[in-house]
């Protein structure tokens, strides 16, 4: 079943198009893959998607609803970039507190904070300071505040840009395990071209228009990965039977 439908959709920058005629669904349940190169219009697709921007001309539909609409499926977003003051005596228990839905006793409003921080593995740092946390740290809180209200649609951008290796390896094992989990439907925006093989059952490719839609081993062809990313990435171009990584 479709839980996002876009069609004909434009958005428009003073004179430049940002996006054109983009078309696509969205099955629930689907990890997505957003990509394209810098500057084709992902994130500003996002933030159409969750409600943040609106279409120039076209429509987008969560459940047969504009994403603007009060009742429509929350959509969950973490931003690639989170403005913080690392010297704000803000402790994570006390950053998520903020995002409650709604007011409860202590005793529960810190099991709903713990469950949330255990289900993205940091369930220890509720007591520290937000402004000490390393990158990979901070990114789990932001997935741990959206996971503090219902939600059907987690949109993320670029989640693992200051994140390790091997911390990008266990963030996308968490993602997927909430998305077995909760059914949650993932729209990543990525340029790791790992993770779209690895973990997206689907992959949406934009460069203003759209490029390619479908299962990423079958759509992400040598000669599309040359004609947005260059030759450089032309080893991308993906055995099914490969399990090794790869890197850029």
């Amino acid at each position: 079943m479709a839980i996002i439908e876009v069609h004909n959709l434009t958005k428009r920058f003073g004179q430049v198009n940002a996006l054109e005629d983009i078309n696509f669904k969205i099955e629930s349940g689907d990890i997505v893959a957003l990509v394209g190169p810098n500057g084709s219009g992902k994130s500003t697709l996002a933030k159409l998607i969750v409600g943040l921007d609106t279409p120039t001309s076209g429509t987008i539909h969560i459940h047969h609803e504009p994403p603007t609409k009060p009742g429509v499926p929350r959509v969950g977003y973490v931003p690639q970039h989170f403005a913080l003051d690392r010297t704000l005596p803000m402790t994570v228990f006390e950053f998520l507190h903020l995002s409650l839905p709604g007011t409860f006793s202590r005793s529960v409003e810190e099991s709903i904070v713990t469950s949330a921080l255990t289900r993205v593995g940091i369930a220890g740092l509720q007591s520290n300071i937000l402004g000490t946390l390393s990158g990979g740290q901070l990114q789990r809180v932001l997935i741990a505040r959206v996971l503090l209200q219902p939600h059907d649609i987690l949109v993320l951008d670029e989640p693992s840009a200051s994140i390790d290796v091997g911390g990008e390896e266990e963030l996308y094992s968490i993602l997927q395990k909430l998305n077995k989990e909760d059914g949650t439907t993932l729209i990543i925006i990525s340029h790791e071209l790992d993770f779209v093989f690895r973990f997206a059952t689907q992959v949406i490719c934009v460069n203003r228009r759209l490029m390619c839609r479908g299962i990423p081993k079958e759509v992400l062809t040598k000669d599309l990965l040359e004609s947005l990313y260059g030759s450089h990435t032309a080893h991308y171009h993906h055995d099914p039977n490969c399990d090794h990584h790869h890197h850029q």
